[in-house]
């Protein structure tokens, strides 16, 4: 009996709810990635309390100078004690500004290195999730956090988060003076505290919901213009521009709404603490002056008063501006934690099996056992598996055409074996070893893919062919490698490029024909060396000539590899050695091309459904028949 243990493909969910959390607790998560920055960070929210304590002891020298040096200079003619006054609060001045500057200079590296160590996990963890998730997620929703949310989240710290404190302790200790001496105009103004309290509690429920709102519609425009580009031959041949363009411009309109939303609240908040501070002052105006003239606060007192309600002001407005760029970034943390929550199902083992290393040469690897043990696989968002009980055995050295219907699951068990996909129930085997017990970097050194759809990088030929290929392997063993494996392909038209193979082709190799991508797509697969090579029907953009000679090349490689064959076509059936049928998600029948021709109904239908394509060159009809 084949085992049939079951390990699920789904991705488990992140244990902490992130949409309850507060802002402090969601701030508080990127205390990994700061830590080592938060020394300087520290340092430079010193310096800022520095220079915020210094603006607010100005006002009580003001003071001192109005009821002492200056009245009794004036009386007595002596403006030596005036002149240590101003040189006071020149030295206070210059003090405050050089604190401000240290405190740039303290957090700006540090800032941009988080940034940058924030920036390399996300794309790490991008890369390390599996297929499924990529399937699921935009692109630019995806680009839209990578870029936008972690600049924003730099912006924050080395600015925000330390403007946000010393606003907060400026009022705080500013208020906290202004009572302490002004007496009843201290309470005056304390009162205006109330309703800037309200507002900015009620103002940050309101932005925090609108703020993510927009970020999402950032992203979602950035995925629309993604796909506009990657699919402008598309829009062009069938003259879609028009609607791709009104798509955009609605898209672009709902999230303009959103942004005027934002800054209409915004710019409420911004205004009240503009007004409040405003009337609360005048208020103080009348009622100190009247104490003035009672006798009952001297002129200096009122001075240092208003002069310290003019450095608390600037914070006060600064209040709203910090809250949103606060709130901001606590949607921008949610963001990049929602991509780094998500648990990757296709782990690797703590103690992984070690089977025979692999060592690619111009030999090539042995040909390794391939084996599906009663393997079902349903998609996470699927009613039904696509696979259900598949045994099928790949024997070393061997190559094996999978054919089926469309939809019947063929891409699907090819995608099994390297790996990109969990079995739901059953198992992979590779060499004996299921693959789950190999670390996924040991499962790719042994088995390479071949995609239909070729997928290119903006980089060159040979950086695009030798993908695979170890660096550590000699420069000229790899470029033997690289001259092999595109004579294999068949992708002569390489030294017509303009630099040769170091051509650098544009992104996801648009540049070149179909065809031209296929070959390469090919001969980057064959680099690898791999024991196991999956090809899913890599010369459908070929002609006819130029396949037959890939199709006798491939022979000689596939020698001493074994090869599982995705066939959507009869030349493609003609590379193997035998035939399996899949049929409803189950393989039906085993064999060589002639034993299921005569024995099969079913595989006679396909084969029949096949030879409607265009018809296959002579070589491959005679490997058929």
């Amino acid at each position: 009996m084949p085992p049939t243990d079951e390990r699920s493909n789904r991705s488990e969910p992140s244990s902490e709810p992130r949409s309850e959390l507060s802002t402090f607790a969601s701030v508080r998560r990127l205390h990994p990635y700061v830590r080592t920055a938060l020394p300087r960070l520290a340092a430079g929210l010193a310096a800022s309390l520095g220079a915020s304590l210094m603006a607010l002891a100005i006002p009580r020298v003001l003071q001192w100078v109005t009821d002492g040096p200056l009245t009794a200079g004036a009386r007595d003619h002596d403006w030596s004690g005036l002149a240590w006054s101003v040189a006071l609060v020149a030295v206070l001045g210059a003090g405050e500004a050089g604190l401000i500057l240290l405190r740039r200079t303290l957090v700006m590296f540090p800032g941009t290195r988080v940034e940058a160590a924030m920036r390399m996990s996300l794309f790490r963890h991008l890369q390390d999730l599996p297929v499924s998730f990529h399937d699921r997620w935009p692109g630019g929703q995806l680009l839209s956090r990578i870029m936008g949310d972690l600049g924003l989240l730099r912006r924050w710290l080395v600015f925000g988060i330390i403007q946000l404190v010393v606003s907060i302790v400026t009022i705080v200790v500013g208020v906290g003076l202004l009572v302490a001496t002004g007496g009843w105009l201290g309470i005056i103004f304390l009162c205006g505290a109330i309703p800037v309290t309200v507002l900015a509690f009620r103002f940050s429920r309101r932005y925090r919901k609108i703020s993510r709102l927009s970020q999402d519609q950032s992203g979602d425009l950035a995925t629309t213009v993604e796909e506009s580009v990657h699919g402008i031959r598309v829009l062009k041949a069938f003259g879609r521009g028009p609607d791709a363009l009104d798509q955009f411009t609605e898209q672009a309109a709902e999230l303009r709404e959103t942004e005027i939303r934002k800054a209409t609240t915004d710019a409420g908040l911004t205004t009240a603490l503009r007004v409040i501070p405003e009337v609360t002052q005048a208020v103080a105006l009348v009622v100190g002056a009247y104490l003035v003239a009672q006798g009952d606060m001297t002129l200096g007192a009122l001075v240092a008063f208003f002069t310290t309600t003019a450095v608390i002001n600037g914070p006060v407005v600064d209040l709203g501006m910090t809250l949103s760029m606060t709130l901001n970034a606590r949607t921008a943390v949610d963001r990049f934690f929602e991509v780094m929550d998500t648990v990757n199902p296709l782990t690797d083992p703590e103690r992984p099996a070690r089977p025979e290393p692999v060592t690619p040469g111009r030999g090539g690897a042995t040909g390794g056992h391939v084996a599906f043990r009663d393997v079902t696989f349903r998609y996470d968002d699927a009613a039904r598996p696509v696979l259900r009980h598949v045994d099928l055995e790949l024997p070393p050295g061997t190559t094996t055409a999978l054919v089926g219907l469309t939809g019947s699951g063929k891409s699907t068990l090819a995608m099994l074996a390297p790996r990109l996909f969990d079995v739901t129930v059953g198992r992979v085997e590779v060499d004996g070893v299921d693959v789950r017990d190999l670390t996924r970097t040991q499962v790719r050194e042994r088995v390479a893919v071949a995609f239909e759809d070729p997928t290119l990088f903006s980089a060159s030929v040979r950086d695009n062919v030798l993908l695979g290929v170890s660096d550590d392997l000699p420069d000229a063993e790899r470029e033997t490698l690289l001259a092999e494996s595109l004579e294999i392909a068949q992708a002569h038209f390489v030294a017509d490029l303009p630099d040769g193979a170091d051509t650098r082709i544009g992104e996801e190799g648009m540049s070149l024909s179909g065809g031209q991508r296929q070959r390469l797509a090919l001969a980057r697969a064959i680099a690898a060396r791999p024991r196991v090579l999956v090809l899913d029907d890599p010369l459908s953009a070929l002609d006819v000539t130029t396949e037959e000679a890939v199709t006798a090349r491939l022979r000689d490689v596939l020698a001493a590899t074994t090869t599982l064959v995705i066939a959507h076509r009869p030349s493609t059936v003609a590379l193997a050695d035998r035939v399996a049928v899949l049929q409803d998600g189950r393989v039906t029948a085993v064999g060589t091309h002639q034993e299921l021709l005569a024995s099969d109904p079913h595989y006679r239908h396909i084969i029949s459904s096949l030879t409607s394509e265009p018809t296959p060159s002579p070589t491959s009809q005679e490997a058929l028949s």
